[in-house]
């Protein structure tokens, strides 16, 4: 794909240098649009695992008494995910919630880019196994059969974020493939 983009590029150098040598003079064209998205499937997998990876940390950071330590979390999502958030911490702060502890991506794998719609999927494996999540009274909510890493599959989609990528959907997968 760079090969066939630098090709690209040379050829439209080629014709606008042709262009101007040709004609005397007239105004410059108007800048054509460039390519947009990663340079590979590669890069895109690599850049939705940073988001993923931010999101997890920004994640482990929210105190459910401080709203205003919702935002990093909710700056690297977008669609469900940011809708679902919002819902979820908003619910939390107002029962007075807390969590303990820290997720950890135990996994990542990329698994489709669509270059054309800039959206990736992946599967990850989260190790919740030192987290708990505490009611208004200190009681554990955490059900005692909870596995100790949960199976997801994850969206990114485009967006203005230090990666170009947010996380738009998550969703646990039915007795999916992570083992501690």
């Amino acid at each position: 794909m760079a090969h066939r983009m630098r090709r690209t590029i040379l050829a439209g150098a080629a014709t606008a240098l042709a262009l101007a040598l040709t004609t005397a003079c007239t105004p410059d064209p108007a800048p054509s649009p460039t390519p947009t998205g990663f340079a590979s499937e590669e890069d895109a997998f690599a850049a939705a695992e940073a988001t993923y990876r931010a999101y997890v940390d920004a994640l482990n950071d929210v105190d459910f008494a401080q709203p205003m330590s919702f935002e990093p979390a909710l700056a690297w999502t977008t669609g469900d995910a940011n809708a679902a958030d919002r819902k979820d911490f908003s619910a939390s702060h107002a029962e007075g919630v807390t969590f303990e502890g820290s997720f950890k991506v135990a996994s990542f794998t990329g698994v489709s880019y669509d270059e054309q719609n800039t959206t990736i999927r992946a599967s990850t494996c989260l190790d919740v196994s030192g987290t708990d999540v505490l009611d208004s009274t200190g009681k554990s909510t955490v059900a005692p059969d909870r596995p100790p890493v949960i199976a997801l599959n994850l969206a990114f989609t485009g967006s203005e974020t230090p990666t170009a990528l947010a996380l738009s959907s998550a969703t646990a997968t039915d007795g999916g493939a992570c083992s501690p």
